[in-house]
This record gives C-alpha cells, sequence and structure tokens, in this order.
C-alpha cells in the first residue's frame, strides 16, 4: 500500500484507501500522511502518530500532534511544551519551546519562552544567534524575519541577503518576493530592488511571468514582471 494514495474523509474522522474505509476504524481526528509514511491522529487518549498499517508509533499521548516534514514531526506535551520527534518517535532536542513550526529546507523556525523566534537544524541546534520578533519558513535558500528595523531577508548562515528593510514581506519565489513599504505592496528582486514604481492594495506572486494584483480602487489586474497592466479581472 502506498501511502500517498491514502485519503481523509471530509469530516477528518478516518482514512480512505481505494474508496474504502482503511483500518475500519473512526478516530476522533485524523490528518495526512506525510514521508516516511506516518500521519497525526487523535483519539480519546490523546494525539501519536500511526503508520500504514495503523500501527502506533510510539506508546506517548500528547496535546497535540502535527506531520511529519523533513523527517521530523511537531508534538506538544502536557505541560504545553513543544518539540521535534523523529520518525522512530523519539525526541530530537531537549530544549522547549512555546512553538515550533514544521522543517523546510532541513531547517525550522521556533519560538522560545521570551516569544523570540530564531531557526535551528534537524538536530535542535541554532543555526544562527539573532533572535528575532518573528521568522518565517525559508524556500530557496532564504527567508522572512522581522526585527526593530522591519522585514527582511536572510540565508541559511542568518546573513542580510541585501540590507534592506520593508514593512512586510514575502519569500522567494523563481527570484522575485512580494514586499510592501510604506506606499503599498509590490514586487523585488533578490538585491531588494523594486521591479516597478506602483503600489497595490494586495498582491500575489508571479505565476508562469504574471501575478495578480488588487490596486486601491479595489480593481483586480494582471500585471507582468516589468509592472505593466495586462488585463483587469
Amino acid at each position: 500500500m502506498n501511502w500517498q494514495d491514502i485519503q481523509i474523509s471530509t469530516d477528518c474522522k478516518y482514512f480512505i484507501y481505494q474508496n474504502q474505509k482503511l483500518f475500519d476504524k473512526e478516530f476522533e481526528k485524523v490528518m495526512k500522511f506525510h514521508p516516511p509514511g506516518l500521519a497525526p491522529i487523535k483519539d480519546k487518549s490523546g494525539w501519536f502518530h500511526i503508520d500504514i498499517n495503523g500501527k502506533d508509533l510510539y506508546s506517548e499521548r500528547y496535546l497535540n500532534s502535527f506531520g511529519f516534514y523533513c523527517n521530523r514531526a511537531v508534538v506538544v506535551d502536557n505541560q504545553n511544551h513543544w518539540f521535534h520527534i523523529n520518525e522512530n518517535g523519539k525526541r530530537v532536542y531537549y530544549e522547549n519551546y512555546v512553538w515550533c513550526g514544521n522543517f523546510q529546507e532541513n531547517v525550522c523556525t521556533v519560538r522560545n519562552q521570551n516569544n523570540k523566534y530564531f531557526h535551528i537544524d534537524l538536530n535542535g541546534n541554532r543555526i544562527y544567534n539573532e533572535e528575532y520578533f518573528y521568522a518565517g519558513d525559508y524556500k530557496d535558500g532564504y527567508c522572512c524575519v522581522k526585527n526593530e528595523n522591519g522585514f527582511k531577508h536572510i540565508d541559511k548562515q542568518g546573513k542580510d541577503l541585501n540590507g534592506k528593510y520593508f514593512s512586510d514581506l514575502g519569500v522567494f519565489h523563481k527570484d522575485f518576493a512580494t514586499a510592501k513599504d510604506g506606499k503599498g505592496w509590490f514586487h523585488i528582486d533578490k538585491l531588494g530592488n523594486e521591479l516597478y514604481k506602483q503600489r497595490y492594495l494586495q498582491i500575489e506572486p508571479f505565476y508562469n511571468g504574471f501575478a495578480l494584483v488588487e490596486n486601491f480602487e479595489n480593481q483586480k489586474l494582471i500585471i507582468d514582471e516589468k509592472g505593466n497592466n495586462i488585463l483587469t479581472v
């Protein structure tokens, strides 16, 4: 049985395989299977993970559990401590956090007891010394963080990508990122340079050379990578 073919029911209470209820069993809640073929579920005993045969991965029960990413999954114990376990159900590191993200590109954002964000590696080691008001997921080697000066991009060594700050910021998608200044949203390149002069109320990342934006008159437009209006949606 291929775990990728296992679906979840509309009410998220059981699994479906080949149009049949898997394990002939319902739970209080189920979530999708993730590599290497494990899924978080909840029954009356609490949250835990199972394999594709419905077997418990471990005997512990948690207040919450989430899917596996990079062979690591977030769990929350009965003291509301957040941390990661590996594909054997074993705790990866000793530190406790008040929130953990999911590993992306082998690194993960976490929030400590002082409500400061930073990133850790697969073994739980910090990848840089700085702490931020916010830190997002890495994508294509870069992520967005916020400090007292605003939002910026950093690389996997924690170094500034271009030294520029914005009032809001998105991750890079096909070499361009969404950014916001005092006038509105726009797109930037990896040097932090604007692609065009216009500003918008809302924008989306470029999709095969074009992006959906909304101007301050609440019109939806399609623009190209030079900021030219292509059509009104």
